[in-house]
C-alpha cells in the first residue's frame, strides 16, 4: 500500500468508513423519496430500493476486496468515492428526467407489473453504480487499516462501529431533518458534498498540483449541481401557474395548486388529486359527494351527529359536510402534520376543527369516544395501510360507532375482476358489519362503501332525503347515491392483520387502469413507433 501521511494514524480511514455508511443510508432514504411521487410510497417500492441497494453493495464488496488485494492503493479508493459523490450530486439535476424517460419507454412494453418493473429499472439505472462504488469502501479500508493479524479483530470491529454509527445518522437525518426542512434534492446534495469534501481533502493532502484537475472539476460539477438541482418540481412538465406550494413532509411529496375555481392537493404526480376545495362552495364531483350520504343513513339524521374522519387530508369532506349538513360536527385524524398546516393556509380549514396528528388505527385504540359516522379515507393509490384494511381494524371501527352508526370507506381503485382489492375490502368488512352497500362514483375509479349494524341504512337514506338540505344539487346527488347502492353479501376474500397483501392486490388494479389509459397510444406506438406517439402528444 502506498504510504500517505493523512492515513498514518488510521483516523482518516475510520472517518471515511463513517461518512460512507452515513451517505449510503441517506441515499437509501432519499431514493425512496425521489421515486415515490412517481411510483407510490408503498412497501413494494421500499422492497425494490432495498433489494437493488443490496445488489450494489454485494457487488461492491466483492470488487473492493479483490481490488484491494490486487492493488492496495488508497488513491483508487478515494477516486471511486469521488466518482460516486459526483454521481449522487447529479441525481437532483437529471434523476426525475431519467425516471419519466424510463417510464415512458416501459409503459408501451409492459402490460403487467408496470410500477414494479419501472421502479426496479429506475433503481438499477440511477442508484446501483454509485452504491456499487461505495460498497467497495469497507473491504478496501479493512485492507488498508490492518497492520498485522494480532489486532485485526479490533480493527474490523472499529470499522464496523464507524459504519454503523454513520448509518444510524444517515437514516435519521434525512427523515427527520433534511428532507422536511430542505427537500430530497438538497438532501442528496448535502451528503454528496460530504463525500466530495472527504475525497478532496485526501487528494489535497497528497499533492494538490498532482490532482488539481480532478479537484477543480469535481468542485465545479458540484457547484453546477447546486445551481440546477435544488428545485423541488417533481411534476416538471406541468405549468407552474397557480402552484401555491410544492415541497415535502416526513411522509409525503406535497403540491397545492389554485386554478381560481378550486384548490387541489396532490401527494404524487401520477395518480391525480387527493383533496380539493371548491371556492364556490359547490359539490366537488368527486367521491366526497357520495360519502355525504353516510350521515343520512343513520336513524335520526336530524339530530347533531359526530363524524370522525380517518385520513383528514386537507379537509374536503369536512368542508362539504359543513356546507350541506349543518348538524354534522367533524373532527379528523391526519398522520401528516404538514398536510394539516396546508389545509389551514390554503384550503380554508377552520382552526376550530379538531385535527389530531396520529395514525388512524392507533388513535382509535387510544380513545373511548363513539361517533355517529366514521369515514375511512386513508387509502392513497396503491399505498393502502394494511393495518387499516383488516378484520381487526374494522372491528375497532365498529366498537367506536354509536348504535346504528355508519362507517363509510373510500376505496379508490375499484376492480372489475373477481379477487380485486375492492372485493377483499368488501368481504372483510362484511364479516364485521351485517349491512354493507357500495356505490361506484361516476367518472372516477372510486367506490364508496357504507357499512352498519343497522340493516335499514338504505331505507334510512331514502327517508332522510325529505329532511336533508334544501339545495337541489345536493338532494339530487343523494338520490343518485341511493339509486346506485348495491347490497353486498360477502365472500371468501378476507384480510387480517396476519395476512393482508393489499399492495400486491392494488398493483393488479393499477395495471388495468394504466393499460386502459395508454391503450390508444400503445396502439400508435406498435403501428408507427415512438415518433408518431410524440407527434400525437404534441411533443
Amino acid at each position: 500500500m502506498k504510504e500517505r501521511k493523512i492515513l498514518k494514524n488510521k483516523a482518516y480511514l475510520y472517518l471515511t468508513e463513517f461518512f460512507s455508511g452515513m451517505a449510503l443510508m441517506a441515499v437509501e432514504i432519499g431514493a425512496q423519496r425521489l421515486i415515490s411521487p412517481y411510483f407510490s410510497s408503498s412497501q413494494i417500492v421500499w422492497t425494490i430500493i432495498i433489494g437493488t441497494i443490496m445488489i450494489a453493495m454485494a457487488l461492491g464488496n466483492v470488487y473492493g476486496g479483490r481490488s484491494a488485494d490486487k492493488d492496495p492503493d488508497p488513491d483508487k479508493l478515494y477516486r471511486r468515492i469521488l466518482i460516486a459523490a459526483i454521481w449522487l450530486a447529479l441525481i437532483p439535476v437529471v434523476g426525475k428526467y431519467v425516471i419519466i424517460g424510463i417510464s415512458a419507454l416501459l409503459i408501451f412494453k409492459v402490460s403487467h407489473g408496470f410500477l414494479i418493473i419501472a421502479a426496479f429499472v429506475v433503481c438499477m439505472v440511477v442508484f446501483v453504480f454509485p452504491l456499487f462504488l461505495l460498497g467497495t469502501v469497507t473491504p478496501s479500508l479493512a485492507k488498508y487499516t490492518m497492520g498485522s493479524l494480532e489486532d485485526n479483530g479490533k480493527i474490523v470491529g472499529t470499522l464496523g462501529a464507524a459504519n454503523t454509527i454513520g448509518s444510524i445518522i444517515g437514516t435519521f437525518m434525512p427523515t427527520f431533518v433534511t428532507i422536511p426542512a430542505v427537500g430530497t434534492n438538497i438532501t442528496f446534495l448535502i451528503f454528496s458534498g460530504i463525500l466530495i469534501a472527504l475525497s478532496v481533502i485526501y487528494f489535497i493532502s497528497i499533492g494538490f498540483s498532482q490532482h488539481k484537475k480532478k479537484i477543480i472539476a469535481s468542485c465545479l460539477i458540484f457547484a453546477l449541481c447546486i445551481v440546477f438541482g435544488h428545485q423541488t418540481d417533481f411534476a416538471f412538465w406541468e405549468s407552474k401557474e397557480g402552484v401555491k406550494y410544492e415541497g415535502e413532509s416526513i411522509y409525503n411529496y406535497l403540491r397545492v395548486k389554485d386554478d381560481g375555481q378550486q384548490v387541489a392537493l396532490s401527494t404524487n404526480v401520477l395518480f391525480g388529486v387527493q383533496s380539493i376545495y371548491n371556492k364556490k362552495k359547490s359539490l366537488t364531483g368527486m367521491y366526497y359527494d357520495y360519502a355525504m350520504a353516510a350521515p343520512l343513513m343513520t336513524r335520526d339524521a336530524a339530530k347533531r351527529q359526530d363524524v370522525l374522519i380517518l385520513g383528514m387530508g386537507s379537509g374536503t369532506f369536512a368542508h362539504q359536510c359543513r356546507e350541506y349538513l349543518p348538524n354534522v360536527r367533524c373532527e379528523g385524524v391526519e398522520i401528516d402534520q404538514k398536510i394539516t398546516d396546508l389545509a389551514r393556509k390554503y384550503f380554508d380549514e377552520p382552526k376550530s376543527t379538531k385535527v389530531v396528528t396520529y395514525d388512524g388505527r392507533a388513535y382509535l385504540n387510544a380513545i373511548d369516544k363513539k361517533y355517529d359516522v366514521i369515514m375511512v379515507d386513508a387509502y392513497q393509490d396503491i399505498t393502502i395501510p394494511f393495518q387499516m384494511s383488516s378484520v381487526e381494524f374494522f372491528k375497532m371501527v365498529k366498537s367506536h360507532l354509536n348504535d346504528g352508526g355508519v362507517m363509510v370507506v373510500n376505496m379508490n381503485m375499484r376492480g372489475q375482476s373477481k379477487g380485486s382489492i375492492t372485493d377483499y375490502l368488501t368481504d372483510t368488512i362484511k364479516t364485521v358489519f351485517p349491512a354493507v352497500y357500495t356505490a361506484d362514483v361516476e367518472g372516477t375509479t372510486n367506490r364508496e362503501l357504507f357499512a352498519s349494524t343497522d340493516t335499514g341504512i338504505r331505507e334510512n337514506l331514502e327517508t332522510n332525503l325529505s329532511i336533508s338540505s334544501e339545495n337541489d344539487d345536493f338532494r339530487q346527488m343523494m338520490s343518485t347515491v341511493s339509486g346506485d347502492l348495491v347490497k353486498q353479501d360477502g365472500g371468501k376474500y378476507i384480510l387480517t392483520d396476519d395476512k393482508a397483501p393489499v399492495e400486491l392486490l392494488g398493483i393488479r388494479v393499477i395495471d388495468r387502469l394504466i393499460n386502459e389509459e395508454v391503450a390508444y397510444y400503445r396502439d400508435i406506438y406498435n403501428k408507427r413507433g415512438i415518433r408518431a406517439v410524440m407527434q400525437e402528444l404534441g411533443i
